[in-house]
């Protein structure tokens, strides 16, 4: 169960927003903690379902070690350039790594429609291709803290 919103409720995402959004956008932010305590930030792949987000990531990689050690993230996923026009979700929590780490494909009900969506929205392929580089964390959220400024009308439009 999440947290819920408590500033900003005129901004905020209906839950059907939040999901369209979600479900449309491609990039998020994600924050993993150091073992020292600084903050990684870097950019990933995801897909929204089943209210958790799916994260792609290399195994290989910082964020993959980081979260090895501390599950904690925070991830952002935005849109917009004008000020009037920004929207976007914040979501933290704990991941967890689901299926084998490097992905290879072997069979995961799990992550079934979780792929399949991935591989439609980023490759345009009707089912996804392991390059056992790969592997998926889930993401199912404490708390969601959504903004869109565009409820704000022309007040901060130039």
């Amino acid at each position: 169960m999440t947290a819920a919103q408590r500033r900003g409720r005129r901004i905020m995402m209906t839950d059907e927003e939040r999901d369209a959004f979600l479900a449309e956008a491609r990039t998020c932010r994600v924050a993993t903690v150091s073992p020292d305590g600084r903050p990684h930030v870097a950019p990933l792949w995801y897909v929204w379902q089943g209210g958790s987000l799916w994260l792609y990531s290399i195994t290989r990689s910082r964020r993959w070690a980081q979260l090895g050690k501390d599950p904690r993230v925070a991830v952002v996923v935005d849109d917009g350039t004008e000020y009037g026009q920004l929207r976007g979700v914040e979501l933290s929590g704990s991941v967890v790594p689901v299926g084998e780490a490097p992905r290879t494909g072997l069979p995961c009900p799990e992550l079934t429609e979780v792929e399949r969506l991935f591989a439609v929205k980023n490759f345009g392929l009707a089912e996804m291709v392991h390059d056992g580089r790969h592997a998926w964390l889930r993401l199912t959220p404490d708390t969601i803290v959504s903004w869109d400024f565009r409820k704000l009308g022309g007040a901060f439009r130039r």
